[in-house]
């Protein structure tokens, strides 16, 4: 069994900041992890990829975010983090982590509602 746990959702005025944390645990080692990745859901819309990052640290960011969020993540403690600044309200949504192990499925979080009000 793995488990992500995700924290650090919460409600932020528009212009604001949070970070995210994702930890892995359970059964699977940190370097059975290849990517880790945040994903969002707004009400009524797709989830969609918010960014991502590999093991070796190479990241990618859809282009709404860029420039705004930082994907990082520590290997050691099997955790994913998004540090998002300058938040707006179009960023409203549940933001859910997924971990990509080099073999097997991937694992999702249960997700962390993040709200900017303007």
């Amino acid at each position: 069994q793995v488990q992500l746990v995700e924290s650090g959702g919460g409600l932020v005025q528009a212009g604001g900041s949070l970070r995210l944390s994702c930890a892995a645990s359970g059964s699977i080692f940190s370097f059975d992890i290849n990517v880790m990745e945040w994903y969002r859901q707004a009400p009524g819309k797709q989830r969609d990829l918010v960014a991502g990052i590999t093991r070796g640290g190479s990241t990618n960011y859809a282009d709404t975010v860029k420039g705004r969020f930082t994907i990082s993540r520590d290997n050691a403690k099997k955790t994913v983090y998004l540090q998002m600044n300058s938040l707006k309200p179009e960023d409203t949504a549940v933001y859910y982590c997924r971990v990509s192990p080099y073999y097997g499925n991937a694992y999702w979080g249960q997700g962390t509602q993040v709200t900017v009000s303007s």
